[in-house]
């Protein structure tokens, strides 16, 4: 009998058809890995290569590559949404403007977060705010652990939603989990943050990118076929969600294949990586997807 694979996914409707008993890539059976928030398996991942088939943050896939982690990226977005409303202050709160945040400190899970990522590089297109210039107070460490913070990221304890609780930052950059836990509406720094959102996805023909699929690179040289079987199930499971009508931002996010769309995704998280300091050597996307080129595309 073959082996069972691995697979560390969020539980999606795009990815409930895994949990089926009977559904098979290549002969082999699939055993889903317990990770609750999903996040937590990008670590063990990227350090241990734990997993045959994994979801990855775009912003951890793109440090792992540059530290030559040995995974392979496939063209499937598994999550993604806008993030001008990921940029919040606590109720109650001294206002202030996008532009008020250089040389303040504002919170978020890990300088490498993937949120962060886009919040950054929103700041830094729309208002002119470099991320150089704002003291970033961390609650956790990369998920690579050859990756060197910059000088201005910091260390603390405890819950970035705590953390804006208390008053120690001005603002903090959250995702829809802390943001549905918190205690009444957090108030967005961004005004107008719906126009803002549809106004950046035109501009740049695309929905940012959050998590994509992501397999070990051994297992997809010694078993193309099984992984072909893999993207092709979560391809039709995607393509059934995006023909919804009047699907909304996270479900035009997800991706099948390589579109206009997801390269200009993963272009911007280039550029804004690379400004940040989150990833410091020049990638492109062809580079980013060779694997996936050479053994399936």
């Amino acid at each position: 009998m073959a082996r069972s694979l691995s697979v560390a996914v969020k539980s999606y409707p795009h990815t409930a058809f895994l949990t089926d008993p009977a559904f098979t890539a290549g002969g082999h059976p699939v055993t889903l890995e317990a990770a609750d928030p999903i996040y937590r398996a990008f670590a063990p991942m990227v350090r241990e290569l734990r997993y045959d088939v994994s979801e990855l943050a775009i912003a951890t896939f793109l440090q792992a590559h540059e530290a030559g982690a040995p995974i392979s990226l496939l063209p499937v977005v598994l999550s993604g949404d806008f993030h001008h409303h990921s940029l919040t202050r606590w109720p109650g709160s001294a206002a202030l403007a996008p532009a008020d945040l250089a040389g303040r400190r504002v919170g978020v899970r890990a300088y490498s977060q993937t949120t962060g990522l886009w919040v950054r590089g929103i700041l830094h297109e729309e208002y002119g705010v470099d991320a150089k210039d704002v003291t970033w107070v961390t609650t956790e460490e990369p998920h690579v652990a050859e990756y060197v913070e910059p000088p201005n990221v910091e260390r603390t304890s405890g819950k970035v939603l705590d953390i804006l609780g208390r008053g120690d930052v001005a603002a903090a950059v959250l995702g829809p989990p802390a943001l549905d836990s918190a205690e009444g509406p957090l108030v967005p720094v961004i005004p107008d943050w719906r126009a803002a959102e549809e106004a950046w996805g035109v501009r740049h023909a695309t929905v940012p990118i959050n998590h994509m699929l992501t397999v070990r690179q051994d297992f997809l040289e010694a078993e193309p076929g099984a992984v072909a079987d893999l993207y092709t199930a979560f391809g039709a499971r995607i393509e059934e969600r995006k023909a919804e009508p009047d699907p909304g931002p996270r479900v035009r996010a997800l991706r099948f294949g390589v579109t206009d769309e997801l390269v200009a995704g993963l272009q911007v998280a280039i550029d804004y990586a690379l400004q940040q300091n989150v990833i410091r050597t020049p990638v492109t996307v062809a580079e980013l997807l060779a694997d996936f080129t050479r053994h399936l595309g």
